[in-house]
């Protein structure tokens, strides 16, 4: 990348100079490209395996509820190093952290597909969470540094696709590959792209010496490891997402393992936020969170992932339980959401550039709420284009969030900052899509029972639409002799599935209720385009 002047950023007076590009002599859109498959794979990962678990309880001889440790293993790593990615890329060098990572979680994705047995598979989960966790902060970093204010636009649209597309092709692919060969390429069609990927960042992506004085400055009397800081991180976030996503499984509080995990996440998480704020040199800069701008984008960035990762559960699980959809037939009704997002990432790449990002993100919001809306109206008798609408619809306009929250957020930050900046958003982003999912999978299973109740007591004698149906059904189903076609079994079957879409469609209706509650904080962000000159008064 050309030399260029330090350009100021809106608000704050911080400059953005490029000699902390990671381009080099190369073209910065090259890196992009190159940093952005290791990415993609790891956050493709975070789905794909989900669609595989029947067939890994199969393969290896365990339990459904064994199997699910597979996505447990690998979330709670995942969620321990995400947060402190920031700090270890500035300990070991950016594009040296980049690069053990990728081979971490390649040789880990080999582990996986190779695993003879459930305890060697989630070891090696756990460590490919841990290899996977560095690889979207660090990306975010380079482009911060790599792309001037007015450029990030368009360089974090290419970032929005990675982290929009990847989810929603995730169980699309996993059901191909778990329908047409074995749950064991899940994780091995990691290993050649892994590959491929290192070779290109070694040769391609930069560490300029600008960073390299950086890291030497600020570790010149010695390497000090904030150890309480990571301990707390590890407990805190670790038990946390076990709290989560084992909550539901286990009945939540009624669970001593659950109450206890609970406590540990809680007590940890405060710990850690006092001790970090008191200390000189910590592992997570918590104090960033004093820019309001940044404060404010990391709240809707976590409801951009609860929506995100909530519904890309939500709906497939509705098409499979209520229209009897194949795994890979309600992945494929998501893939019209994930062209969606392909078509209008450039736009909003473009617009972050040029126009206000709140009249980018407040409409972006009231877009989802609508489409949570329309959703929350659908029946159990939808077509498949009625499912793949309402998520192309809804996807249209999830690049108008991630673009335009990733490109504002690192206004008026310091450029030494990316790495830890990088590194909250991402856990706002998982930690958002891991309550929503757990939020969801609670609203689904109340409602459930609710409806279920509701619509058993009109199911009696005394209800002559009652009476009526069975009188009728009684003649259709007469002679068949099979149990199942009974009337009475016939209309408990469809009870239970009415009940189903009823809990499916209030679940939509409380997500729309957070997005529109959480909608006007946008408009108390500053004003100003992300690549426009400062305006001041942004801390």
């Amino acid at each position: 990348m050309a030399k260029a002047p330090a350009k100021a950023d809106a608000g704050g007076g911080h400059t953005w100079s490029p000699s902390r590009s990671a381009a080099g002599k190369y073209s910065p859109w090259l890196i992009v490209a190159i940093i952005s498959i290791p990415t993609f794979m790891e956050v493709l990962d975070t789905s794909i395996a989900n669609v595989a678990l029947d067939h890994i309880s199969g393969g290896l001889s365990i339990t459904t509820d064994q199997a699910t440790w597979v996505l447990t293993s690998y979330l709670v790593a995942n969620a321990i190093v995400i947060p402190i990615s920031g700090w270890l890329s500035d300990a070991i060098g950016r594009k040296r952290y980049f690069l053990l990572s990728i081979a971490l979680f390649t040789l880990a994705s080999l582990l996986c597909g190779l695993a003879p047995n459930i305890g060697t598979l989630v070891v090696a989960r756990v460590l490919q969470g841990i290899g996977g966790g560095g690889l979207a902060p660090v990306e975010q970093s380079i482009l911060a540094d790599t792309f001037p204010p007015e450029k990030r636009g368009m360089a974090f649209a290419a970032f929005a696709i990675v982290v929009v597309v990847g989810p929603v092709l995730g169980p699309t692919l996993g059901g191909y590959i778990v329908e047409y060969s074995s749950w064991h390429w899940v994780f091995l069609i990691n290993v050649p792209v892994g590959i491929a990927a290192w070779f290109a960042v070694e040769t391609f992506v930069d560490e300029p010496p600008q960073v390299k004085k950086d890291r030497d400055e600020r570790f010149k009397n010695g390497l000090t490891i904030d150890y309480v800081g990571v301990a707390l991180v590890a407990l805190g976030l670790g038990f946390l997402e076990l709290t989560f996503d084992r909550g539901e499984r286990e009945d939540w509080f009624a669970s001593g393992f659950i109450v206890m995990s609970a406590i540990i996440a809680a007590v940890s998480l405060v710990s850690l936020v006092i001790w970090e704020l008191n200390h000189k040199d910590p592992v997570i800069d918590l104090k960033l969170m004093k820019n309001r701008n940044f404060a404010l984008t990391i709240g809707v960035m976590g409801v951009t992932g609860m929506i995100l990762f909530g519904t890309t559960q939500l709906i497939p699980q509705m098409l499979q339980q209520v229209l009897g959809y194949s795994s890979l037939d309600a992945g494929l009704a998501l893939t019209a959401g994930g062209l969606a997002t392909l078509v209008m990432v450039p736009f909003a790449g473009r617009l972050s550039g040029l126009v206000d990002v709140r009249f980018l993100l407040f409409p972006a919001l009231l877009v989802q709420a609508f489409a949570l809306w329309n959703m929350s109206h659908l029946t159990a008798d939808i077509a498949f284009s009625d499912a793949a609408f309402a998520r192309l619809f809804q996807a249209m306009a999830l690049p108008f969030l991630f673009v335009p929250i990733n490109a504002i957020a690192y206004v008026g930050l310091k450029q030494t900052q990316t790495a830890q900046a990088s590194s909250l958003l991402n856990v706002s982003r998982n930690l958002g899509g891991t309550i929503g999912i757990c939020f969801a999978q609670t609203q689904l299973a109340g409602g459930l029972q609710r409806h279920q109740s509701e619509l058993t007591q009109t199911l009696n004698p005394l209800d002559p639409n009652y009476n009526d149906w069975m009188q009728k059904a009684a003649g259709a189903f007469a002679g068949q002799g099979d149990p199942s076609t009974t009337p009475l079994a016939v209309l408990y079957s469809q009870m239970q599935r009415q009940a189903t879409m009823l809990a499916f469609l209030d679940v939509f209706r409380a997500m729309m209720v957070v997005v529109l509650v959480v909608a006007p904080l946008v408009l108390f962000m500053r004003s100003g385009k992300t690549g426009s000159a400062p305006s001041g008064g942004m801390h």
